[in-house]
């Protein structure tokens, strides 16, 4: 393992990063915070608790969830496709290193940058309502094995993506419907018993509802069917990038 060309990669892209701090801090903590303001104020008021939680607190996790899983597919997809772009891609491809240093690079610091997203807006959300977390090495598990799952996608999409408006295609499109509709800000018990059977086939219902259950040790699927999503889809990523890399689909052309 050439670790010096990983920390290398790792260090580019965390430049980057830090070069826009003021935003990468203010944008999390605005949007927090107006989330609490519409959601905890306007919709909080009427709805005092969901399944015995402060309905302020209940929304927490999937406030954290949605922000980080948005910002690790964003920062992975733009830092391989941006190499890529202007052509530098093809100077890693002929640097002595194999293709899993390179995910570790990119994806290690996308993974990054969302983890401290998401430690930024749970600190947020400490200041509008009281938290308490039932299982706290279970929570950062589920937060890093997200960070680390959706950095995969990014990466994923980054090499597929054409143009710069593929790139925001599934986020936009794809994984923040599935975050809204998969109990983010409500239990999906709260549903009709179809659409209950309905959403149980949104994946992310099954990271959600373990990282919730890491906060109040409640959930809506059993915990250990979460972790059994996340680690697939986890291995599922990992395999269509080693894929990827093998055939030298979307970068040798």
């Amino acid at each position: 393992m050439n670790w010096t060309a990983v920390a290398s990669i790792y260090r580019f892209e965390m430049a980057r990063f830090f070069r826009t701090l003021t935003q990468s801090f203010l944008s999390p903590v605005m949007s927090t915070s107006l989330y609490f303001v519409v959601f905890g104020a306007a919709i909080g008021s009427r709805i005092d608790q969901v399944e015995g939680i402060d309905y302020g607190a209940f929304i927490v996790p999937g406030l954290i969830m949605l922000s980080v899983m948005t910002q690790a597919i964003s920062n992975a997809s733009f830092g391989i496709y941006f190499p890529k772009f202007i052509g530098t891609i093809y100077e890693l491809l002929s640097a002595p290193i194999n293709f899993l240093e390179i995910v570790l690079g990119y994806v290690g610091a996308a993974a990054t940058k969302a983890l401290f997203i998401g430690v930024v807006i749970l600190a947020t959300a400490s200041l509008f309502v009281d938290l308490t977390i039932a299982h706290p090495f279970a929570m950062v598990l589920f937060l890093l094995l997200t960070c680390l799952s959706f950095a995969l996608l990014g990466f994923i999409i980054g090499i597929w993506a054409g143009n710069f408006e593929q790139l925001q295609l599934v986020p936009l499109m794809i994984v923040t419907p599935l975050v809204f509709l998969g109990g983010s800000f409500y239990s999906i018990s709260m549903l009709p018993p179809i659409w209950q059977k309905i959403t149980l086939f949104n994946p992310v219902v099954y990271l959600i509802s373990g990282f919730r259950w890491a906060f109040f040790d409640t959930a809506d699927v059993p915990v250990g069917l979460s972790l059994l999503a996340i680690g697939g889809f986890t291995t599922l990523c990992l395999a269509v990038i080693w894929w990827i890399f093998k055939t030298g689909w979307r970068i040798r052309s």
